[in-house]
């Protein structure tokens, strides 16, 4: 299936994953490794003695979690229709330039405090993959100038960011971004439509945590289902379901998948960090852990 991938990126691939006497943990696991390993889009896994099913997406969510063979097919095959229509952004690769690091003086302080603050909270929660080692899901951006964007760098550890650094990219029309100084995250299309959509917005952070019991603040909440993470459509759901939280902080979550809190460049970091700890539970993940 791998060997697919390399030569179709245009097409959407779904595979299957059979595991015997496993746990609902342990197929998702199952399920999330052959999907990272070779760049699925849809993987159904089942096992033999428990007969439970379930659908796994690249946003790390788990769906159609059942017994019923036929209703989980039948949700399987909706999901690959639905995300079949899903358009994506290309990536050109900039051979030989050099990426931005961390402490680069482009990037805000009320970013890197921001961003610094979840990854010391556990927020991006590593998986062990077969071709890229350890990764994290999620994605961050910073609004660059002469309408760039200083994004995540894809497949990596977000918990080694001081060495792994960001990427600058360079839209070229709605389909295709120059990238320098590596692979960009695939939330570089949500990034981009909401920075041309909110224009008085500067930073993106989004992780994949759920929203807490309880919560005090009226954060949106939005369907992630029908759209693949990194698509047109999932940025364009995304920035529509933006809401002004407080001064200058907005969110929204997108559900089974998790929370995009945006803002401006002259908020204090300190009230952004406020909202994400009384609103999201930093300690779990949406889906399940990935290890």
């Amino acid at each position: 299936m791998s060997k697919i991938r390399k030569t179709r990126k245009d097409i959407l691939l779904v595979a299957f994953k059979t595991t015997v006497g496993a746990t609902e943990d342990e197929m998702y696991q199952a399920g999330l490794k052959l999907m990272k390993g070779a760049h699925i889009n849809l993987v159904l896994v089942n096992d033999m003695t428990t007969r439970m099913n379930m659908v796994v997406c690249p946003e790390e969510a788990r769906y159609h979690v059942t017994t019923e063979r036929v209703e989980a097919l039948e949700g399987l095959v909706e999901m690959a229709m639905l995300r079949a229509k899903c358009r994506f952004t290309r990536s050109d690769v900039i051979e030989g330039a050099e990426g931005v690091q961390w402490q680069d003086q482009n990037i805000s302080d009320n970013l890197r405090a921001v961003v610094d603050h979840c990854i010391e909270r556990g927020a991006y929660k590593p998986m062990t993959t077969r071709n890229h080692g350890k990764v994290t899901a999620g994605h961050f951006a910073s609004r660059g100038k002469d309408g760039k964007i200083i994004t995540s760098r894809r497949w990596s550890n977000f918990n080694h960011l001081k060495e792994t650094g960001m990427v600058e990219i360079e839209p070229v029309g709605d389909d295709r971004v120059k990238a320098y100084g590596g692979k960009p995250s695939v939330g570089g299309q949500s990034q981009r439509i909401i920075f041309k959509e909110h224009q008085d917005l500067d930073h993106i952070v989004h992780f994949h945590c759920p929203l807490k019991e309880g919560r005090p603040d009226d954060i949106p909440v939005r369907d992630q289902r029908p759209y693949e993470c990194g698509s047109h459509e999932c940025g364009k759901n995304t920035s529509d379901g933006l809401k002004e939280v407080e001064d200058g902080i907005w969110a929204v979550m997108l559900e089974n998948h998790g929370p995009n809190i945006v803002y401006r460049r002259d908020v204090e970091p300190e009230r952004v960090i406020d909202v994400i700890e009384r609103n999201f539970d930093l300690d779990a993940k949406t889906g399940g852990a990935v290890a």
